[in-house]
């Protein structure tokens, strides 16, 4: 009770933080040093991803998706409950390591991985509330259903259920993780300044260090981001990106994608309509 408690309220944080910012416009970083400062710019731009994507993943994704385990675990029906899930769960039954665990995992993981590409396609996004939501439909059409938590192929859905209210609740869990990325992503961006030596300015890019387990990686998604950077800042280019064709075509790319994932989206959400006790 006390773990599902914990997780309801850091789920209410996360909702009413999104209603709250989710309307703030996203603001570049200022560029008082010219196309010669790289490295900044581009630190700005890591800490804002890792903020907007561990804190949405934490509190929506991860204390949100723990709350909807233990709604289907009491919504299905009694030969259900005691059997393990694909996650070597337990059906009915909470815990604290568990729940520690998933939060961390999906926080780590899908936070941050979301986070990233919020701060790549916000550019192409709707300005305001719309594109939070925009980006939770992104996400749920294109990765919902492949990579979690609407897999096909995911054995628990032929576990617990009902189907249709593992479908609307993880639907409705992933389009608030989204508008919460797009929120804490804006609200962040809108406090930090392009790093200094002064103590509040390194504070606030003190999320950073919460990436030094994961060095590998890191290290080459440094060398990737300051290249990228790098290009972003010769003028040529600059002014591409920032001319009104390019803001179409990266709409035209997102719209796309979704079209192209939808057909796929539509049949692993009928099947698992289909499924369930």
């Amino acid at each position: 009770m006390v773990l599902m408690t914990a997780c309801g309220v850091l789920l209410a944080v996360g909702l009413i933080a999104a209603w709250r910012w989710s309307g703030l416009e996203f603001r570049p970083p200022p560029d008082d040093e010219g196309r010669r400062d790289v490295v900044r710019p581009f630190l700005w731009h890591v800490t804002v991803a890792v903020v907007a994507g561990l804190g949405a993943g934490i509190l929506v994704a991860g204390a949100g998706g723990r709350l909807l385990m233990r709604l289907l675990a009491v919504t299905s029906p009694e030969d259900a409950q005691g059997r393990i899930t694909e996650a070597d769960e337990v059906v009915g039954e909470i815990t604290v390591g568990g729940t520690i665990g998933f939060l961390v995992f999906t926080g780590l993981f899908f936070g941050l991985i979301t986070g990233a590409v919020y701060v790549l396609v916000r550019r192409w996004l709707p300005a305001g509330r719309l594109g939070g939501l925009a980006f939770g439909a992104l996400l749920l059409v294109v990765a919902g259903t492949r990579i979690e938590p609407l897999r096909a192929d995911n054995p628990d859905f032929d576990i617990v259920g009902p189907s249709w209210v593992a479908l609307i609740a993880f639907s409705a869990l992933v389009l608030a993780h989204g508008v919460l990325v797009a929120a804490l992503a804006a609200r962040y961006a809108s406090t930090l300044p392009l790093l200094t030596l002064e103590p509040r300015s390194l504070a606030l890019y003190a999320p950073l260090l919460l990436l030094l387990p994961a060095v590998f990686p890191v290290v080459g998604l440094i060398l990737v981001g300051l290249m990228v950077v790098g290009l972003s800042r010769v003028e040529p280019i600059r002014a591409a990106l920032r001319a009104p064709r390019t803001t179409v075509v990266g709409r035209v790319i997102l719209v796309a994608a979704a079209l192209v994932a939808l057909p796929g989206f539509v049949t692993a959400v009928s099947d698992i309509a289909d499924r369930g006790p």
